[in-house]
């Protein structure tokens, strides 16, 4: 069976990209799973640690045993996302058993996220964590640079951020940081936010973020690998499209699909209901925002 790493490749390869659709509650799993085969597109359902602890998400295994109910590994893979070194509340996290445990448990890819380190410190922490994935076989992924939203409190100001690069992903850093950690995928900065996770801002609407092409160019060329858009809720549209082209081979979605749970959920209490808005919120994405509907021939190598 093709690998997760090599789909993301082909990805990369023939300009289109792989969505991560973050699942902070389980009964997300189904909906997401049967949104990508009913698409004929192909994606991940992605975990990540502060949904175990701010959401529902309730750890590693329970979203792998839920996963594993619906998994079709022709449409869908489990991926696990931000594990990071120093999380969003300034915490610092035994990250290796974390992810030790992710590969065990039969994740197709993971990701370290040591952004709030220093740049030799981030580049440990990453080429830590490649060890680890590839001594399961699987990919690794880390971030360099600054996706502001996962802090307590509001982000900065989205257009200063923008308008001064503050965060963005140094070019000669990243060409340093691919080779030394040696990681198979890199989130980068170039004007995407996450989604706020603090109780206050986490049912907010996010801001309609931008993307500096450009810079995203001149990191795909230095780079040669393939990049990822996480907070890519809420990113303008074209912007998205034209970063296809550019590099960004994978995706991750968290706050479109939450918020569409959390609303429908509220309003009926009915699991039924929040898991059909999820569903409808995810082929709108897949199918008309994104694009990627039938497209999943392509980023398996037959198309």
């Amino acid at each position: 069976m093709i690998g997760t790493a090599e789909i993301v490749r082909n990805a990369f390869e023939a300009g289109v990209m792989i969505p991560a659709f973050n699942v902070p509650y389980l009964p997300m799993v189904e909906p997401v799973v049967r949104a990508l085969v009913d698409t004929d597109s192909f994606g991940l359902v992605a975990t990540a640690r502060l949904e175990w602890y701010k959401f529902e998400a309730k750890g590693l295994k329970p979203v792998r045993d839920e996963f594993k109910k619906w998994e079709q590994p022709d449409y869908v893979r489990l991926h696990l996302d931000h594990v990071p070194v120093i999380d969003e509340d300034d915490v610092h996290v035994d990250f290796p058993p974390i992810l030790q445990e992710a590969v065990d448990l039969g994740y197709g890819s993971i990701m370290v996220d040591g952004s709030r380190l220093d740049l030799d410190g981030n580049i440990a922490a990453a080429a830590r964590a490649t060890e680890i994935a590839h001594g399961a076989g699987v990919p690794c992924e880390a971030e360099l640079g600054a996706v502001f939203g996962h802090e307590a409190g509001p982000p900065p100001p989205y257009e200063e951020l923008f308008k001064s690069g503050r965060g963005f992903t140094d070019v000669d850093d990243a060409v340093r940081f691919v080779k030394e950690s040696g990681c198979d995928w890199l989130s980068v900065a170039i004007g995407n936010i996450h989604g706020a996770v603090s109780t206050a801002m986490r049912d907010k609407a996010k801001v309609a973020a931008r993307l500096n092409i450009d810079h995203l160019e001149t990191l795909r060329t230095a780079t040669e690998i393939p990049l990822v858009l996480h907070g890519g809720s809420g990113v303008q549209r074209d912007y998205v499209l034209e970063a296809m082209k550019h590099g960004i081979a994978k995706i991750n979605i968290g706050t479109e699909i939450r918020q569409a749970y959390d609303k429908a959920f509220q309003q009926t209490r009915a699991v039924k209901d929040a898991q059909d808005a999820v569903y409808e919120r995810t082929c709108y994405l897949l199918r008309d925002y994104f694009e990627l509907a039938g497209k999943r021939a392509q980023v398996l190598g037959g198309g």
